[in-house]
């Protein structure tokens, strides 16, 4: 149920030096690939769900979302590069048919991440207050927005015990149970929404009129419905991982408390620039809501609700791309150079092709995207018209999402962290600075689609020279 014997067959040929045909490559990827896409859709899925709750209540509520968004971003980024940073070397041991390092790996990730998320949490907590007037909310949604981020403070550390455990799945080769509970945790979310967010009311169901109970928490509902969605799934997928995966299981392992400095010292190899990144790739969107901002209450929940929407439409490459991590991570832990640069070709081609199709849906349905998520006339014809302007740099965002996700296989993430870096600072900001005061919003999202081609192509010159691949070998031998 939780596993393809095809998968694992493929799988198995990398690890044990098999030669494979285009069509087994093909196949391996398109395996690996869909289950992911479907949980990276359903996570989005969720967060559009939220907004599509959320948008019924208004335009205020949903900026009071809006405004702290970028920086739950941050935080949600700074957990997944804690957790890449050790699912990483257990891609690797695992091509190189080592499972026993890849458990001892494992452990060490579950102490060294959940130390860090405490930590973390702590710092979210304490700048959950002031954090929307720092980035330009009026006063009408501050207390909204600080609740709604304080309970999504509170649910980091089960959340990074669930993302850990994902990521570590993912690595392994077993995308289908991260995709099925990723689809669980978006029902999940629905179904306490539905009770948290809205009051009691009357309903009719079938035909039937009955009593709905309900909480009326409205924004603040949306928080906690999401906090106990995480709570259940992450709780499934730390207990898949640590007794029934058959590559990861700690069943019967002798737990030991002492630091294996070389484990985390690769670790931190991984995870600082890739922290660092999100970090200033946050920040940067935290300056991006801050130049909105004062476009008043309609661009900044239009500004939301078109990047919620977006996200339908891109999740497809990073599915693609948690496909690439795990083959091109094999493969360089096998020590096979060139299978490693052939799945990197294909899934980089295979998500520009998935991108350009879905920004092409994306500009004939702009308007019915946006619509189901607000009632509001202005706050859909901007967030349409902004997305309009987006689809046409979807191709090169998937070059850019998936190479990256080649380069993280391989373990080089230092210089695509600063190409990231680079792109999002020195043309999206400075261009939509220059843009928003005359073409409002627009203007802001041009800037975003002559960024996203620019930082695409670069990525493809990175993926062409080959050197990200010689730094994985580097990384390897170290």
């Amino acid at each position: 149920m939780f596993s393809s014997d095809k998968d694992n067959a493929l799988l198995a040929m990398i690890r044990n030096g098999g030669e494979m045909s285009g069509g087994q490559k093909l196949q391996l990827i398109v395996q690996l690939s869909v289950p992911s896409i479907l949980a990276q859709l359903t996570t989005i899925m969720m967060f559009y769900i939220d907004a599509s709750m959320v948008g019924s209540l208004g335009a205020r509520a949903s900026a009071s979302i809006g405004i702290v968004e970028s920086t739950t971003w941050l935080f949600g980024g700074l957990t997944s590069a804690a957790a890449l940073g050790f699912s990483v070397q257990v891609a690797h041991f695992i091509g190189a048919n080592d499972f026993g390092k890849a458990r001892d790996v494992f452990r060490q990730g579950l102490m060294a991440t959940a130390l860090f998320t405490l930590l973390l949490t702590a710092v979210c907590v304490a700048i959950a207050g002031p954090l929307p007037r720092w980035l330009g909310g009026g006063a009408d949604i501050c207390g909204d927005a600080t609740a709604y981020f304080t309970i999504y403070c509170l649910a980091l550390p089960v959340y990074q015990i669930g993302i850990l455990s994902s990521s570590m799945l993912k690595c392994s080769g077993n995308m289908r149970v991260p995709s099925m509970v990723s689809i669980l945790m978006c029902l999940l979310d629905v179904v306490f929404n539905y009770f948290l967010i809205y009051e009691t009311r009357p309903v009719t169901l079938l035909g039937v009129s009955m009593t709905m109970p309900g909480a009326g928490m409205g924004v603040p509902g949306a928080a906690l419905g999401t906090a106990l969605a995480y709570a259940v799934t992450g709780v499934m997928l730390v207990w898949f991982a640590t007794v029934k995966s058959p590559e990861l299981s700690l069943k019967g392992e002798k737990w030991t408390f002492a630091p294996m400095w070389n484990y985390l010292r690769n670790a931190a190899k991984v995870s600082l620039p890739m922290g660092a990144q999100y970090m200033m790739m946050s920040g940067a969107q935290i300056v991006s809501t801050i130049i909105v901002a004062p476009l008043g209450n309609i661009a900044i929940a239009a500004n939301t609700l078109a990047i919620t929407a977006e996200s339908l439409c891109y999740m497809p490459g990073y599915g693609i791309g948690d496909a690439a991590t795990t083959l091109v991570g094999q493969s360089i832990g096998a020590g096979r150079a060139q299978l490693a640069r052939s799945f990197a070709y294909r899934t980089v081609f295979m998500g520009m092709g998935v991108m350009a199709l879905m920004g092409a849906v994306m500009y004939v349905f702009a308007p019915e995207m946006i619509g189901v998520m607000t009632p509001d006339e202005q706050v859909r014809l901007l967030g349409a018209q902004s997305l309009r302007i987006e689809a046409f740099a979807e191709p090169m965002f998937a070059a850019a999402i998936v190479t990256y996700s080649v380069c993280l296989g391989a373990g080089d993430t230092l210089l695509p962290a600063c190409m990231n870096l680079a792109s999002m600072w020195l043309v999206r900001l400075t261009l939509a600075a220059y843009l928003a005061p005359t073409y409002g919003l627009l203007g802001v999202w041009t800037a975003m689609a002559v960024e996203l081609t620019f930082r695409g192509t670069i990525f493809l010159v990175r993926l062409f020279s080959g050197k990200w691949m010689k730094k994985g070998f580097n990384n390897m031998g170290s």
